[in-house]
């Protein structure tokens, strides 16, 4: 199992830097960055910074949107940072959530998200490609391949996952829900004429190592998080088509304040149960982290993506590295 971070861009720039540096020490082989450029920090200059502290670390957005970022200037701004990085960048990319919703505007298209995908890809690997009615190419880039991992739960983007992408972003850390979700993009591929083992899986959650009660508490904001994206889908999809174990806990949510987006102790997080905080996220002690993520390796996750955000990051990225990334080294996905 591979390792990766997530980090909400709204420390001080040099903790964002030693966090990092501390990270790829520790065996994480992925950093992350929220975009969400009006409640947090814009991330590419971060990703910047991050670049040049790291050597082996592939960094990326968690994620980004083709309509806050318009698809060409992402492309560029990817082919500078691989330029810089020596390759190391990959694309995370959804519809947007807090991006959008902040702006006072819906997520995007699934059709403009996938023209996204294939004209984000196209020009950071140096290939023309039109878009918009004119012909785009970078002669400049340095030509890297762009890994490209979809956010995604509903039934239509987990389909366009397993048709074209190279990972599925799986904002949650529930085995079961895993299982399911990566069942229907593996299906995608093999009907797309793809290998399924082909794409990756992240399970992307927040993680404490130490008191449970604690942990459940500093991480308690997580599933109303996931509940803005789960609210989306029921609104558009038969109860029927989704999985109840994702979809029953939100019945009691009232609202999401987006100003509290992913923060500790925020009221958005009032409806979450004890029970949902257990099996959305990563809690407890050394022994049931270590339980929790061989589970998800047998669910299928390839990389399990740490969201930092819950205090204690230092210490957290310190017992990773030191009790939990060895013990995991040998294992793989189902």
């Amino acid at each position: 199992m591979q390792f990766g971070f997530t980090l909400r861009p709204d420390h001080r720039i040099e903790r964002t830097v030693s966090l990092t540096k501390q990270a790829e020490a520790a065996g994480f082989e992925y950093g992350w960055v929220f975009d969400s450029h009006v409640i947090w920090r814009d991330p590419y200059p971060l990703l910047m910074l991050m670049a040049q502290a790291t050597t082996r670390m592939r960094l990326g957005t968690c994620v980004t949107n083709p309509a806050t970022r318009e698809p060409s200037v992402t492309a560029s701004s990817l082919a500078v940072l691989d330029e810089v990085s020596g390759g190391r960048m990959d694309l995370g990319i959804g519809r947007g959530d807090s991006a959008r919703r902040v702006l006072g505007k819906a997520p995007t298209s699934m059709k403009d998200l996938e023209q996204a995908v294939h004209v984000i890809r196209a020009l950071v690997e140096g290939r023309s490609i039109e878009f918009e009615g004119a012909m785009l190419q970078l002669p400049w880039t340095p030509r890297h391949r762009l890994p490209v991992w979809i956010a995604g739960y509903g039934p239509v983007a987990l389909k366009l996952t397993g048709r074209i992408a190279d990972g599925a972003m799986l904002q949650i850390g529930d085995p079961d829900l895993i299982r399911w979700f990566t069942s229907q993009v593996r299906a995608s591929a093999v009907e797309a004429g793809r290998d399924p083992k082909a794409v990756m899986v992240m399970a992307a959650a927040p993680a404490h190592v130490g008191d449970l009660a604690e942990g459940r508490d500093r991480t308690r904001w997580f599933p109303a998080l996931v509940s803005n994206h789960v609210v989306d889908l029921v609104n558009k999809y038969p109860r029927e088509d989704l999985p109840p174990a994702l979809t029953q806990y939100i019945r009691d949510r009232e609202g999401y304040d987006y100003l509290h987006h992913a923060e500790v102790g925020s009221s958005n997080a009032s409806f979450v149960t004890d029970d949902i905080v257990d099996r959305f996220c990563v809690v407890g002690s050394v022994a049931q982290h270590i339980e929790r993520l061989r589970a998800l390796a047998e669910a299928g996750v390839n990389q399990f993506n740490l969201y930092l955000m819950n205090g204690d990051e230092e210490e957290q990225l310190e017992i990773y590295g030191r009790e939990i990334i060895p013990a995991l080294r040998g294992v793989t996905a189902e």
